[in-house]
């Protein structure tokens, strides 16, 4: 009796989604910096968990490496203060408990003797407790404690939103990244434990335990996941067009083998449109690796989490795993040094599916996936503000931020921006900004941080336009560029309520015949015989603004009250 009143303790303890709360602090990633982080480059993580699934609760041992840009009296690490410090030694040397403090989720340690600029310094900060649980991840950060239907633990971590600092002692900006990680991750008997990077080896420890090594360089600071099950593995190798081999592999659940394979299959012609489209799988070092997980997915660099739980889909291909394998090219390879960017990871990867869909079959495929994706911009808010912010200032609409529309807004932007420049500018724009070079190979290269602004200025020099006023009308404003037809007698009007600040060109069909109008100054006329039938814009290659989505827009909000 006893023993289950004990269990029956333990189990009303456990925490419910949303719980331990988080201080806001932790909520914000990335935004203004303390000027402690951003006086160091960090040079090496090598992280320790271990996972406990009965008790929902994470241990960490984290030894940080760091190099001083410029003189230095303390360390200022981010880490949740649900995750309590029990330990911090400097360059092996234990700190006595009063050298640190962290109230609400910023670590502040006093170092032993100041930095000179140039100086290294190791911090190892040992702590654990109960991490905060997801309400409904991955939109809401956190862990996912979950089970198989056999009730074995199924445990998976998303922290995009909220940041690392969720799970480990980290600096939560995307510019934090460190250059090298490497992650000890132990787990209960029968469970494995796939993540970032090269596996090192296993160890089985003498109670049945497994500790999984994994080696990984310059991750995305949210990037590094946990993902924990009794999973099985597909794997294989493919041969790029580059001519280097890229190991692949799937962690999925016992029970679930036909659709696994039938997703791994999609890995190879996936990979070959991205290295055809865009250029060398980046992480072809470690792996293309992908887990499944019980939410709906995330951007975990070569260890993409999936939960689409295998859904059809009329394009022919997984969505999601599309979706999230994008981002090791956009997130992952080149990464937004500030949220404010964010779109040049959302709307790159939203903007490859229909391409994708164009690659395999064609421009009716690519238009009716556009079409889809067109009809979800909500033009609420810009997608640029040109101002440091948090990934909250800028996801959040209640915060002003843009929501969606960093997805299906920069999708159908550059949709547009590819039909105004041509497909060769276009495609030089976009390797360069992935890669930094205009001719990446495999050894060529390495992860790196891009902007808008830098988007802009490649965008210039590849198609010899100046188009300040295209990016300013897309990203930097809230509503969708407006065109006005009129047509007088035989005279066919067009103008952009703009005026000079939008000269897009303008196609029009008249009869069986298409006319390019050039739209200088933002206006632009067309003679037009008597009875002819006028298209404007027939390919539909120009996003602006349609009363008839504002419309059905309306009608839908109202249908779902």
């Amino acid at each position: 009796m006893i023993s289950l009143l004990l269990l029956i303790a333990a189990a009303s303890s456990l925490p419910d989604k949303g719980q331990p709360p988080l201080t806001a602090q932790t909520r914000m990633s990335g935004g203004p910096r303390p000027a402690e982080q951003t006086a160091v480059r960090f040079d090496h993580a090598d992280l320790s968990f271990e996972v406990v699934p009965r008790q929902r609760r994470i241990r960490g041992d984290a030894l940080l490496t760091f190099t001083a840009r410029a003189p230095l009296a303390r360390l200022v690490i981010d880490l949740d203060r649900n995750l309590p410090v029990s330990s911090i030694a400097i360059d092996g040397s234990p700190l006595s408990k009063r050298a640190w403090s962290n109230p609400e989720g910023q670590l502040v340690i006093a170092l032993p003797k100041p930095l000179a600029a140039g100086e290294k310094v190791q911090a190892r900060i040992t702590y654990g407790g109960t991490p905060h649980v997801a309400l409904n991840a991955p939109w809401d950060d956190g862990i996912v404690w979950s089970s198989t239907p056999d009730g074995r633990p199924w445990v998976a971590t998303t922290t995009q939103g909220y940041g690392c600092d969720q799970l480990w002692p980290c600096l939560d900006f995307p510019s934090g990244e460190p250059a090298l990680v490497d992650l000890h991750i132990t787990v209960p008997p029968g469970l494995k434990a796939p993540s970032n990077g090269r596996l090192i080896g296993v160890d089985t420890l003498s109670d049945g335990r497994t500790r999984w090594n994994w080696r990984a360089r310059q991750p995305n600071t949210y990037a590094i996941a946990l993902a924990v099950g009794p999973f099985e593995e597909l794997t294989g190798t493919y041969r790029s067009r580059y001519g280097n081999e890229i190991p692949l592999y799937y962690w999925y659940l016992p029970g679930k083998t036909e659709q696994a394979k039938a997703l791994f299959a999609e890995f190879a012609p996936t990979l070959d449109f991205f290295e055809q489209v865009i250029g060398p799988y980046p992480f072809a070092d470690e792996k293309v690796g992908v887990v499944e997980t019980p939410h709906m997915g995330m951007e975990h660099q070569t260890i993409n989490a999936y939960g689409n739980n295998y859904a059809k889909a009329p394009e022919g291909f997984d969505w999601l795993f599309h979706h999230e394998f994008a981002h090791e090219w956009f997130g992952n390879q080149v990464t937004a040094a500030n949220w404010d960017d964010y779109w040049l990871h959302e709307g790159f990867a939203q903007y490859m599916q229909p391409l994708y869909g164009l690659w395999r079959e064609g421009d009716a495929r690519y238009l009716t996936m556009l079409e889809t994706q067109r009809n979800r911009i909500t033009n609420r808010a810009p997608i640029v503000r040109d101002k440091l912010l948090s990934e909250e200032e800028v996801y959040e609409p209640s915060l002003g931020g843009a929501g969606t529309d960093i997805y299906y807004k920069g999708a159908l932007t550059l949709h547009t921006l590819r039909g105004l420049i041509g497909d060769d500018a276009f495609y030089r724009a976009v390797r360069r900004l992935v890669y930094g070079r205009k001719d990446p190979a495999p050894g060529n290269f390495r992860p790196r941080f891009g902007s808008t602004r830098e988007f802009e200025a490649i965008v210039k020099e590849e198609s010899g336009q100046d188009l300040g006023w295209f990016f300013d009308a897309y990203l930097r404003r809230a509503e969708l560029p407006d065109l006005t037809v009129r047509r007088d007698g035989d005279t066919l009007r067009l103008e952009w309520r703009e005026g000079s600040r939008f000269p897009m060109p303008m196609e029009v069909k008249i009869g069986d015949r298409v006319e390019r109008i050039a739209m200088a100054g933002g206006s632009g006329t067309l003679t037009v015989p008597a009875g002819q039938h006028v298209v404007v814009d027939p390919m539909a290659r120009v996003l602006r603004r349609s009363s008839a989505v504002e419309q059905y827009q309306t009608w839908q909000a109202r249908a779902r009250q």
